[in-house]
């Protein structure tokens, strides 16, 4: 027994001590929409990014997506103004990716 463990058991001489229940991570659901998200391609200052667009639910639930595909592609990119821009071209693996989780997506330009 650690020093504080003492000391804990001599300020509070009737708490029994319990382990600390594991946190459970909670599966976030997201909103699937009934009409496609847009993906994209533009050059932007001379370089290519893929830009997804047209989600319906909550911005956080987009931004979580955001995050999710940066991950999965180990690329960069932001949220902004209601869209994701991602650098590069990466529409046919985002596409791809977005159909795996139920989300209907359209491709525009290019």
């Amino acid at each position: 027994m650690s020093n504080l463990e003492e000391q804990l058991k001599k300020l509070f001489p009737d708490h029994i001590p319990t382990e600390p229940e594991p946190e459970v991570p909670q599966e976030h659901e997201l909103f699937v929409q009934k009409e496609p998200m847009i993906c994209k391609y533009e050059k932007r200052k001379g370089k290519p990014t893929t830009i997804i667009e047209g989600y319906e639910g909550e911005d956080e639930d987009f931004k979580i997506l955001a995050k999710e595909i940066k991950t999965k592609l180990s690329v960069g990119g932001s949220f902004k103004d209601g869209a994701i821009i991602i650098q590069g071209d990466y529409r046919d693996k985002i596409m791809n990716l977005l159909k795996d989780k139920g989300f209907k997506v359209k491709r525009v330009g290019g």
